[in-house]
């Protein structure tokens, strides 16, 4: 999913734990295998090039059924349909070279929620051939989310779980629970059972003509952000707190989610 994922457990007995963590990092790479807009075969990517109705996995159904309802609560700012803007700013990354603005408006028009159908048992239809998905804002926390399940099954509920800066933590290792230290404001200490998604804009950014445009691209416009924020969502679920938190980000206040709390490091 193009980051890294650390797995940490706290257990006075580490009989199995090693065979535990194997299981876990093969369940990631399954779902990498699913989820993943890096890989050229990833369940996701096959869906490309088709209008037809698709039978999907699971998981992969899971996760774009919550993404579709966070983008519409959300009018399109969070948006699993970002593919082809995600597509060019990477390049754009690579290069360190602003894209001309009539590629940004082509990849935007390509761009938009409703064109993705989620249907029951299991189907999926994109109602434009160009379109392609992006689920870098949600499939980290699911993947996070699946891998909390089953280190709790195997025995071991005291863990803290990095998938490229965002966290679950389960059980506290001790008296004392986890203490994660955030770049805005500080370190947080007995921290145990929660989500935690951070999203800013102020370390990775492209400047062009004096302004610093982020790898955050508002799927509404096309550009990154350049206001540099940091939002922090703390919850019970990784995957939603991951989407919570672009969608903080980028302006929008999605409703119907009285678990989950942010704060705002805006500068």
């Amino acid at each position: 999913m193009g980051t890294e994922f650390r797995i940490t457990i706290s257990a006075a007995d580490t009989s199995g734990m090693q065979r535990t963590i194997d299981s876990a990092f093969r369940r990631v790479d399954e779902l990498e295998q699913m989820m993943s807009d890096y890989r050229a075969d990833s369940e996701l990517n096959r869906l490309r090039g088709s209008t037809k109705w698709q039978q999907i996995s699971p998981e992969l159904h899971e996760v774009l059924v919550f993404s579709r309802a966070l983008a519409k609560q959300t009018g399109g700012a969070f948006d699993p349909t970002i593919g082809p803007l995600t597509k060019l700013w990477r390049r754009a990354f690579r290069q360190q070279a602003f894209p001309a603005e009539d590629r940004i408006l082509a990849a935007r028009a390509r761009v938009h929620w409703k064109d993705l159908r989620v249907a029951k048992r299991r189907r999926v239809r994109l109602r434009r051939k160009e379109m392609s998905l992006d689920l870098g804002g949600v499939a980290k926390g699911f993947a996070l989310d699946e891998v909390g399940k089953l280190l709790r099954k195997a025995g071991f509920p005291a863990f803290l779980l990095d998938g490229g800066g965002d966290l679950l933590l389960g059980d506290a290792p001790s008296d004392e629970g986890w203490t994660v230290k955030f770049p805005a404001s500080g370190s947080v200490s007995d921290l145990y059972n929660v989500a935690i998604a951070t999203s800013g804009d102020a370390y990775r950014y492209l400047e062009w003509e004096g302004v610093r445009y982020s790898h955050i691209i508002d799927p509404r416009t096309g550009y990154g952000t350049t206001h540099q924020r940091e939002v922090t969502v703390f919850g019970p679920s990784a995957m939603v707190a991951d989407g919570l938190a672009s969608a903080y980000l980028l302006g929008s206040q999605p409703k119907g989610f009285p678990d989950y709390t942010y704060s705002d490091g805006g500068r």
